[in-house]
């Protein structure tokens, strides 16, 4: 166990201690954004980041997907009989080159097949995934050959659709059915007709979501320190196909305590098999060092410890045979289960299936020390050759991926830190110049209102945040009276230090009572440092000037220089928490979908 912490204060922390709703504190002890991105790039399930992240109830951050696949009325290539189709998906890069995700088997003599093999694909919620499916005419030569083999220029195209994964994910019935056409047409033409139709079903990988709670006891404890007794932990692991065991969750360390009742632990079924696998429950006496004293030991599978919890008896602890002996040695030390729960553990998908919508919010900044607009050293600088600021950049990477989850697809966009013609300086005003509405319809609409409203006000300052979080949360506040399923996500782009950092601290608080994520890009070569105050990522919650604490971790700040030129988007670094931030404000406030 000598490696499983890093210090002492941490290695007293719990891991997967509880659900969301009952520790704010370990939630954020535990960050997994820089977990997510080595996983982006894999064209698989990374079982390390499975655990991790399955241990902790979230499945929301990515979910393996299963894709299926069917066609009807495909075109007709073959002479004495009907087409025999295969159907190929791919994933396109950001390079716009496609990566091969999987191929379906072939269907003899059908124009309308329903492919048995499944397509897999991790769905990265803070990724525009765009897939393409090619449907192929498997020619008779190759019947009794290999999919994977067959060489797909050999084989006559049925057509070819394209669509994003989130907008399968989306749907209430997992599916969507696209037109087929033909492959070679250029981007933006119109086909001349339809060759068919595809149907692509998505379902989730996960095969339960049952979450088991537990609260654990031991009593009579071996007693390892000198001068104080065992500050004991405990450590659950489950045994895999290969006879090896794997840690799956740990408790907090109780100090001085023979007789500890630790804080809730959660097990989904997922993670450990099933409820007839067997689990191993380790009692450590925590040592600085890392050389942790084992106390005992027990194996027990889930319904064993519901038939403990029922009969209220507890089991003997037994410590591995000294060296020479056949039997370990049964200690007087018991492990005792006090309370056995079960409950649906909700995914992102889920709610996002019962028709719970992601709503889009923008604020920019038109504080002076972007630059002159109109000098090409300006942040705000409109390239007259049409590649994007680093403002409009952001809104295009965040809102595209975004869009796909609002229906209606009206933005309300702001703009702060900018003197509006004839007017005093405004720290929230309307980006599309009305004094009445602030919704701008798409990213298009966004965009037109961005460069209008540099042409229509004077950058001015200083850089306060603190108005335009309060409209968002007035706005996610209404939403929530009226009892809609909504959750909102407000993008700041920023050049500069904010002047009003507690007020903005007691808004951020505020709004974490609320179904709202913030999301900052900082933009140019200013000092962030205040920002990554905001970002709670230490585990550190923001305190009010009230002193009331954050409800939870609601805001994600990425400065666009540390992204530019890496292999990690923007979107990717500031969507990777939204999944866990959503999850964590519908577990707490015992939100089901739907």
């Amino acid at each position: 166990m000598g490696n499983c912490f890093s210090d002492t204060s941490g290695g007293r922390m719990a891991v997967n201690e509880a659900t969301p709703s009952d520790d704010y504190s370990n939630h954020n002890h535990q960050k997994h954004h820089h977990h997510h991105q080595s996983q982006a790039a894999s064209d698989g399930p990374n079982d390390a980041l499975d655990l991790f992240l399955g241990s902790r109830g979230y499945y929301g951050l990515y979910s393996h997907i299963q894709l299926s696949l069917s066609a009807s009325n495909l075109s007709d290539r073959d002479v004495l009989s009907k087409s025999d189709p295969m159907a190929v998906v791919y994933i396109k890069r950001g390079d716009g080159t496609l990566e091969e995700l999987g191929r379906t088997e072939v269907v003899l003599n059908s124009l309308n097949p329903t492919w048995i093999v499944k397509v897999n694909v991790t769905y990265h919620f803070e990724v525009m995934q765009s897939l393409v499916f090619r449907v192929y005419d498997v020619d008779t030569q190759f019947h009794n050959v290999d999919v994977k083999t067959l060489k797909l220029d050999e084989q006559q195209s049925l057509g070819e659709a394209s669509c994003a994964l989130s907008e399968i994910v989306t749907k209430s019935s997992r599916s969507f059915t696209l037109d087929l056409v033909r492959h070679d047409l250029s981007a933006g033409s119109k086909p001349l007709h339809s060759l068919g139709k595809l149907t692509v079903h998505a379902e989730e990988w996960i095969s339960s979501k049952i979450t088991t709670e537990l609260v654990v006891k031991c009593t009579e404890l071996e007693n390892k320190d000198v001068f104080s007794k065992s500050d004991p932990f405990l450590v659950i692991s489950k045994i895999v196909e290969s006879g090896i065991s794997i840690p799956v969750c740990k408790t907090e360390v109780i100090k001085n305590d023979l007789n500890p009742t630790w804080k809730p632990v959660s097990l989904n079924i997922q993670q450990v098999g099933s409820k007839d696998s067997p689990l191993i429950f380790e009692c450590f006496n925590f040592n600085g060092n890392g050389k942790h004293d084992l106390l005992g030991k027990v194996q027990k599978s889930l319904l064993d410890l519901e038939r403990l919890n029922s009969s209220g008896e507890g089991e003997n602890f037994f410590l591995p045979p000294p060296v020479g002996h056949d039997k370990p040695k049964v200690l007087k030390s018991k492990i005792y289960v006090e309370r056995f729960t079960e409950s649906v553990q909700y995914t992102f998908l889920d709610y996002l299936a019962a028709g719970c919508e992601l709503n889009f919010m923008v604020a920019v900044d038109f504080t002076a020390s972007n630059g002159n607009p109109r000098l090409p050293d300006s942040l705000h600088y409109i390239d007259p050759s049409g590649r994007p600021n680093a403002y409009q950049k952001a809104i295009l990477d965040v809102g595209g991926v975004l869009q796909f989850y609002d229906s209606d697809k009206r933005f309300p966009a702001w703009g702060f830190g900018a003197r509006p013609i004839d007017g005093p300086v405004s720290h929230c005003f309307n980006l599309n110049g009305s004094s009445n509405y602030c919704e701008v319809d798409g990213i298009q609409g966004i965009m037109t209102a961005y460069m209008s409203a540099l042409m229509n006000v004077s950058l001015a300052g200083p850089t306060l945040f603190g108005h335009v979080i309060t409209s968002a949360a007035t706005i996610a506040s209404q939403s929530l009276a009226e009892g809609r399923q909504k959750y909102f996500v407000l993008l700041i782009i920023t050049d500069g230090v904010i002047t009003d950092l507690q007020e903005t601290k007691d808004a951020i608080v505020k709004a974490s009572h609320l179904p709202l994520s913030i999301l900052i890009v900082g933009v140019g070569g200013a000092d962030f440092k205040e920002m990554e105050v905001l970002d709670a990522d230490k585990g550190d919650r923001l305190k009010s000037t009230t002193g009331h604490l954050s409800l939870r971790d609601i805001v994600q700040f990425v400065p666009f220089r540390d992204v530019q030129n890496g292999e990690i988007s923007v979107v990717q670094s500031l969507l990777a928490e939204l999944p866990t931030q959503f999850l964590t404000y519908m577990r707490s406030k015992g939100i089901e979908p739907q």
